[in-house]
């Protein structure tokens, strides 16, 4: 989603813009009770129901109407870029308005969360009561899909800014239990460039490295669903947990920009997906090329499922990976492997394999230039997952660069994204499945 210019606003229309921002917000969680009803229309059960009650409604209505499929195009429709709030049922990334059924089950996977659990429940502990208040959800709350990757968007829950010492830390060993290395690494650079960039046009106000919150989603369980949020400018991360099963997505991760001198080092992040694209789109033929290509030019931004846009519906286009040799599906899978990857190792190697079986029916778009410093766009995009990388053109931290707010896009300012298509976001899928089948809430 384009990112808005809030450099030059007065701290008092700050304040007016962001209480009227969360008024309106907290008005949408509100009436939007039907994202929990609707998930379990077709269940039956009065304990389903009273399961999936809204956080803020109480109950749910069971005489709620499904809305059934979207009718948003790309984008989202009524929910895709530009808007900031939900306005349709949650239904799930799909090529033509029509889950595909039984891609995905409750199942053991051998997963460790255990200790995300362990860690989970100490944040949890370190909180007060009033930050753990504005903080916990209930599993199926719409809360979830409240995040954004502006800098500017109104967010629930507790900020870094809101923690004392001891809470970041645990906040951080909630972060290290649930993802690799990589993730944590790619999480603490994102965090730290957007502050040294805050630092460089001088509004620290907007852009700084504890504009980040905290939320939780029902209670760490072994054995129940739940899941965190954490989220802010140019990173948000969404953890469901059932037993031992992960769905991690949707995830963003971007950054402006992407590579800047900070204390007289260099601190690089987004890097791996863009290298990994290009080594992808490169080791196409000409023929192969012209397929998957749809565009030598890039516009500033391309981005079709980025925040609010959970129900866009996108045909399969560009290149079919049936048509790759072995090498060219190695290097398809690194461009999702880039993502995946920053998920701990055990979880990553069954998302891997999720995504490997269905190679086959995976479709890559590209637009833009395949040189190493060209701004392009890539999707990738099959049954159960969905991977955006764009390079956009410079947004509000531009000075931080010697760039120009609205210029061509660059390798500079890259957003990213991972999706799980046809209802699995949020882990929603396996969560339905859970109510239908857990005899406690039959």
């Amino acid at each position: 989603m384009a990112e808005l210019d809030t450099g030059g606003q007065p701290q008092q229309e700050a304040e007016v813009a962001r209480r009227a921002h969360a008024s309106r917000r907290n008005f949408m969680r509100k009436v939007f009770f039907a994202s929990g009803a609707t998930a379990v229309a077709t269940m039956g059960g009065a304990g389903a129901w009273a399961a999936l009650a809204d956080d803020s409604t109480g109950t749910a209505d069971a005489s709620a109407t499904p809305s059934g499929a979207p009718s948003g195009g790309p984008g989202g429709g009524t929910g895709g870029p530009g808007n900031q709030s939900i306005t349709e049922d949650f239904f799930g990334l799909t090529t033509d308005g029509n889950r595909i059924d039984d891609l995905f089950t409750i199942h053991s996977t051998g997963v460790a969360t255990a200790p995300v659990i362990t860690a989970a429940n100490a944040f949890l502990a370190g909180l007060t009561d009033d930050q753990k208040a504005s903080t916990v959800f209930t599993v199926h709350s719409t809360e979830w899909r409240l995040w954004s990757n502006i800098d500017s968007y109104e967010r629930q829950g507790v900020s870094l800014a809101d923690l004392s010492d001891d809470q970041k830390a645990l906040g951080t060993a909630l972060l290290k239990a649930a993802l690799s290395a990589d993730g944590l690494e790619t999480t603490e650079k994102i965090r730290k460039i957007n502050q040294a960039a805050g630092e460089a046009i001088g509004n620290t106000d907007a852009f700084n490295e504890d504009a980040y919150y905290w939320t939780v989603m029902g209670t760490p369980s072994a054995t129940e669903p739940w899941g965190f949020q954490f989220d802010g400018h140019h990173l948000v991360i969404n953890y469901f947990v059932l037993g031992d099963q992960v769905v991690m997505s949707p995830c963003f991760w971007g950054s402006e920009p992407t590579t800047m001198e900070i204390d007289g080092e260099t601190v690089t992040v987004c890097h791996e997906e863009v290298v990994a694209s290009l080594a992808f789109i490169n080791s196409l033929t000409e023929a192969q090329q012209a397929v998957a290509i749809e565009s030598a030019t890039k516009s500033n931004e391309s981005m079709k499922a980025g925040a609010f846009s959970d129900n866009t519906v996108q045909e399969y286009t560009g290149l079919r990976g049936n048509k790759l040799n072995a090498a060219q599906k190695k290097k398809l899978l690194a461009i999702v492997e880039a993502f995946v990857g920053r998920a701990k190792a055990d979880a990553a190697k069954v998302r891997m394999s999720e995504v490997a079986q269905h190679l086959s029916d995976t479709y890559v778009t590209w637009a833009g230039g395949t040189g190493d410093d060209d701004a392009f766009y890539v999707r990738v995009h099959s049954p159960v997952v969905w991977v955006e990388v764009d390079c956009q053109g410079p947004g509000p931290l531009a000075g931080a660069y010697g760039a120009t707010q609205g210029s061509g896009a660059t390798q500079l300012h890259v957003h990213s994204i991972i999706r799980t298509p046809n209802g699995n976001d949020y882990g929603r899928e396996l969560l339905r499945q859970h109510y239908l089948t857990s005899p406690h809430h039959r």
